[in-house]
């Protein structure tokens, strides 16, 4: 029995001491993105994807950081929302610095996550906390992509990125909530097939509809991988309290679609992470025939 006790009490210290290093780290993951539609690229094209920070630090000014992304030397950085914490009189300076300092780097194209998108839409209980916080980054050079798109051409690949906000009950914790195929295009347009389309939708619920709508390539984030990982299953619950989400991290193909969850880079209201480090995700976008 003593024996035991020794080993339980030894597993719940490596587990606690995993759980606070976890909290404090984070990592470089990468993905290998190839589509036909990209086959007019004269080369390689990095882009990093960054969301939920929630104000989390990395080192002093988010240097740790900064300085990892800025080692990757991507063509783009593509932020899914969730930077800061929309919390009443919660600061926004942490995801406002450390944004601004991306700009020295690449082009920053940035879509909301909820916590921004119920900043924006409630200022009785924000106040102008949002639009401060979006005309400081945009003085910096950032693009926000609020249900709207912005066209790049990449040597002879044409790629369109859209920031995509879905209705705030899409985000709601109990019940079943529901995006419609016709939201999204009323919120978005239709798909031009000439393109390659690039979603950025905070939300990984909605996949199927997303995919319906069109993708190419879709970039979410949302539930921080599920909080903790199981090996060979995934994260075990969601922001929204329901057990095992289909999509909590990780790479994926549906028919011509690319399907990106990031696992985050932070942590709020519960601070627990296990098996499941912060990552900065890094693209690799290429044709084909490459």
């Amino acid at each position: 029995m003593e024996k035991w006790l020794i080993l339980i009490a030894v597993v719940f210290i490596l587990c606690v001491a995993e759980w606070m290093r976890e909290i404090r780290t984070f990592r470089i993951t990468h993905y290998d993105i190839a589509s036909d539609k990209l086959d007019g690229l004269e080369k390689e094209r990095k882009v990093v994807f960054l969301t939920d920070l929630h104000n989390n630090c990395y080192g002093k000014g988010n240097e740790k950081l900064l300085c990892a992304v800025r080692e990757q030397r991507p063509d783009l950085i593509l932020i899914g929302g969730d930077m800061l914490l929309g919390i009443e009189e919660a600061p926004t300076m942490v995801a406002e610095e450390f944004v601004r300092s991306l700009t020295s780097i690449c082009p920053v194209y940035y879509a909301n996550g909820n916590h921004e998108f119920r900043m924006k839409i409630c200022p009785e209980i924000y106040g102008n906390q949002y639009e401060q916080y979006k005309i400081k980054l945009e003085e910096s050079g950032v693009c926000f992509l609020e249900n709207e798109h912005i066209d790049l051409t990449w040597g002879n690949a044409l790629i369109q990125i859209h920031g995509l906000e879905i209705p705030r009950e899409g985000y709601k914790k109990f019940g079943k909530a529901t995006v419609s195929l016709e939201e999204i295009a009323e919120r978005i347009g239709t798909v031009d097939e000439t393109k390659y389309q690039v979603l950025l939708a905070h939300n990984p619920r909605y996949m199927d509809v997303y995919r319906e709508w069109g993708a190419d390539l879709i970039l979410s984030g949302h539930l921080h991988g599920g909080v903790v990982r199981i090996p060979k299953i995934g994260g075990v619950i969601s922001p929204q309290f329901r057990i095992f989400p289909k999509y909590s991290g990780g790479i994926s193909i549906k028919d011509n679609t690319t399907i990106v969850v990031s696992k985050g880079l932070g942590t709020h209201t519960i601070k627990v992470r296990f098996l499941n480090p912060a990552e900065v995700v890094v693209l690799h976008m290429h044709g084909k025939d490459k």
